[in-house]
């Protein structure tokens, strides 16, 4: 995984130097998809490297301190187990847990879990719509198309030109906003993961989502109604903030951390990558129809919106499994009984 990391970061800094020095089309199409390509790469091996080296309750933290760290860190215990370099794995899982640290029981759960795996054959495309795997695909599949058909990547590539259309003289104040407020939240986020839990996290996270929604479509509909017009800009502004407040505490990182924890080792490449396509289409497809939908109605679009999120709270109530404070194993074992 070290090593898939290191290549990623390649493409991506091949990628945009190409954009940087791009003279024409062809070459510039080459560095947009180089960057791409690295960066579907990290966007799938990341979460899962973090799930296999951190400790249960501290699964997320270590995100903060991953890129000062890359050079430093040992590879996953779980690969090396899978590889059978015994001496490795426990000098990595020491490493990881304290030199001092009692890993007896957990190294003996991952040994276990290795060791079923040799008994299973190589995983293949047809497997993902095995009774044994099905729920985790969906688990992980759902959480992606409701995280972008929620509506993010429209309203936070195009937020300045929603402020404008809902009456600012300009959209530069909101975005500025905009750049304040996600960082820090995110922040947040990633601390209350492990504190709150992951279901309550996202629900809090949709639920906010949806009042953003709300507000803002409550804006273009006072808008189009010609009613209270001094109150329009304020609520538009309001539900964007609130919209990406609320999905960069829960909504934007936590699908991809439950991703990384459902799936078994030997399905993790193949159904990996199923719900990291399915991500960045739904990417794409949001932000492609984003003015189009605009054009058609700005009410009806954030009312699309806001119905995909409070769906995302009935998903994660009915589907979505807390798995705060267990292992790897502990959390597949028990989706899978």
């Amino acid at each position: 995984m070290e090593q898939a990391m290191r290549i990623s970061a390649v493409f991506c800094i091949t990628g945009w130097l190409a954009v940087y020095f791009s003279k024409g089309t062809w070459s510039l199409d080459m560095g947009r998809f180089s960057t791409g390509y690295g960066i579907g790469i990290f966007s799938f091996v990341v979460p899962i490297f973090i799930a296999e080296i951190a400790p249960k309750n501290l699964r997320f933290l270590p995100c903060i301190f991953l890129l000062v760290g890359l050079f430093f860190i040992p590879e996953s215990p779980r690969w090396l187990a899978k590889m059978g370099l015994q001496k490795e794995f426990e000098l990595a899982l020491h490493k990881l847990r304290g030199r001092d640290a009692d890993v007896s029981q957990e190294s003996a759960d991952i040994q276990a879990s290795i060791d079923a795996l040799q008994y299973l054959p190589k995983a293949r495309i047809i497997d993902l719509f095995n009774r044994k795997y099905t729920s985790a695909v969906i688990i992980g599949v759902g959480l992606m198309v409701f995280q972008q058909f929620g509506g993010i990547n429209g309203i936070g590539f195009y937020a300045s030109e929603t402020f404008v259309a809902a009456g600012f003289s300009s959209g530069k104040l909101g975005t500025i906003a905009y750049a304040i407020i996600q960082v820090p939240i995110t922040v947040v986020g990633a601390i209350l993961m492990d504190k709150l839990g992951r279901r309550p996290l996202l629900m809090i996270s949709a639920s906010g989502t949806f009042l953003g929604s709300f507000l803002a479509e409550a804006s273009f509909f006072l808008k189009g109604q010609g009613l209270l017009l001094e109150w329009v800009p304020v609520l538009a502004v309001s539900g964007v903030l609130i919209y990406i407040a609320s999905f960069s505490v829960g909504m934007g990182p936590v699908p991809w951390v439950i991703m990384s924890e459902i799936f078994p080792i030997h399905m993790k490449g193949l159904a990996g990558s199923l719900v990291v396509l399915v991500n960045w289409l739904g990417a794409w497809a949001v932000s492609y129809t984003f003015n189009f939908l605009m054009s058609w109605s700005s009410t009806g679009t954030f009312m699309l919106y806001a119905g995909f999120c409070a769906l995302t709270v009935l998903f994660v109530v009915k589907i979505v499994p807390e798995t705060k404070g267990k292992t790897l194993e502990q959390i597949q074992a028990s989706i899978n009984s």
